[in-house]
């Protein structure tokens, strides 16, 4: 894959997760390793355009008042620990691939499904804070190993729980993604230094251009709630079709 295209690929990820209130690092990452780029540095520039993408939509979910601290921090308590715990930790490119493959069949079946908006009126469940401490742990040291931030896994969860409103979850994933791919990339620097391989994700700059730019666009189209039930349907498409391609990869076939 030329390197234009892979730029091409990540705007259009960054616009599309953007809109939808992610950050596309599960896609980032599957297209990275698509382009045959060293495993070992794939987490690194995905949370790298994680964090240039899901900052705006944190941004403006905040200037909106969805996000509550109160109710946050014991989700990111554990989870930004367990982020950094995750990315420092060396597994093999053959497991590497086979949990990002499952993070994206995750999060496409998520975006697939419908999920009925919880009304404002009704007040939202109260959880225990060691259970949404215990839960934002779990998903963290998966995100930091896998080299996303988590909130594909996160929102589901919060819906199941009737944590809040839509916007309130979207919020909460925003900045569950945010602090996870600041704490994992943490992580994945220290690996890298220890590997000597820290320049050689340098050369991928271009990439956090086209995020930027792309997710910049998205989020004005999530301002103008521009037909979240189809960007939702396109990027769950999108992801699914990588996410089989990574399958046949790990499979040794080809598509």
């Amino acid at each position: 894959m030329k390197f234009a295209l892979l730029a091409i690929l990540f705007s259009l990820t960054a616009l599309l997760y953007a809109s939808v209130g992610f950050g596309g690092g599960s896609t980032y990452t599957a297209l990275l390793i698509i382009n045959g780029t060293d495993y070992r540095l794939v987490p690194i520039i995905a949370l790298s355009c994680n964090i240039l993408v899901v900052t705006g939509n944190a941004v403006r979910y905040g200037r909106e008042g969805f996000i509550s601290w109160r109710r946050i921090w014991p989700l990111v308590s554990l989870s930004a620990p367990a982020a950094w715990i995750g990315g420092r930790i060396e597994i093999s490119q053959h497991i590497f691939i086979g949990l990002l493959a499952l993070a994206l069949f995750i999060a496409g079946i998520r975006l697939l499904i419908h999920q009925k908006p919880i009304n404002a009126e009704i007040e939202p469940s109260k959880t225990s804070i060691w259970l949404n401490a215990i839960i934002g742990g779990a998903i963290g040291f998966y995100a930091g190993l896998v080299g996303i931030g988590g909130g594909i896994f996160l929102a589901p969860i919060l819906h199941a729980m009737r944590w809040g409103t839509s916007q309130y979850i979207a919020a909460t994933c925003s900045l569950f993604i945010l602090l996870n791919s600041i704490s994992g990339i943490g992580g994945q620097f220290t690996k890298l230094n220890n590997l000597s391989l820290t320049s050689d994700a340098l050369a991928f700059w271009p990439l956090l251009l086209a995020v930027f730019i792309g997710g910049f666009i998205g989020n004005h189209l999530g301002v103008f709630k521009l037909s979240e039930f189809w960007l939702k349907r396109i990027t769950a498409i999108l992801i699914i079709a990588v996410a089989i391609r990574l399958t046949l990869k790990l499979l040794g076939l080809s598509l």
